[in-house]
């Protein structure tokens, strides 16, 4: 099952908001991201979070009561872990992120951190960035001469393998604070197979993308 997490911040537009929700089985909308579901026109099955960032609270009268799940400010978790608990526990075992980009630089490194854990979110789309996990084969079509940055992900050891990239990722000294930044797409078209071992790989935001 796949869920998504719209959160507060920078994401895609309305339209690629609406792209990207296509067949998701749950959606939840962590405080302030229930903003950016609305303008794309989606309503989410829950709203999660303390509700210190959205603005206009009469937003949430048109949904029923049990389904809004409201936090104090003083809490153990953040909105969007909140939301990521309510996905799993209902079943989703693919979860992406919606928003997130710009804002504080601490709130970006939280969102990176969530995929450190297990389980964790697979994606997370911002207004600019398409950043996966990957554990497995990842195949992508983007723009001849995009960039791609690859990070490792837990404690290892990795084994990677990549086709289609400048600088191939095989055989490189995998180790914890070791990546690889601005590698090159060169024809567009790439593969990165990770054989032990997870890769966070950030990719510009393409809504031409076969992928999606």
């Amino acid at each position: 099952m796949r869920g998504i997490v719209f959160i507060g911040g920078l994401g895609p537009g309305a339209g690629q908001c609406r792209r990207l929700s296509r067949g998701a089985d749950l959606i939840i909308a962590a405080d302030s991201g229930l903003i950016a579901a609305e303008d794309a026109g989606i309503h989410p099955d829950w709203i999660v979070g303390d509700m210190d960032s959205l603005t206009d609270l009469g937003r949430l009268k048109k949904y029923p009561a049990g389904r809004i799940l409201r936090y104090p400010e003083d809490k153990d978790y953040t909105d969007t872990e909140l939301a990521l608990r309510l996905l799993w526990d209902k079943g989703c075992d693919e979860t992406w992120l919606l928003g997130g980009g710009g804002g504080r630089i601490d709130h970006l490194f939280a969102i990176r951190s969530l995929f450190e854990r297990d389980p964790s979110p697979v994606r997370w789309i911002t207004a600019e960035e398409d950043i996966r996990a990957v554990a497995g084969t990842l195949s992508q079509e983007l723009p001849p001469g995009s960039l791609v940055s690859v990070f490792p992900l837990g404690a290892g050891p990795w084994k990677v393998e990549s086709r289609g990239l400048r600088w191939p990722l095989d055989d490189q000294p995998w180790a914890p604070g070791f990546f690889g930044i601005s590698n090159i797409a060169q024809e567009g078209l790439f593969s990165i197979k990770v054989t032990a071992g997870r890769l966070l790989v950030v990719l510009p935001q393409n809504k031409f993308s076969r992928m999606e």
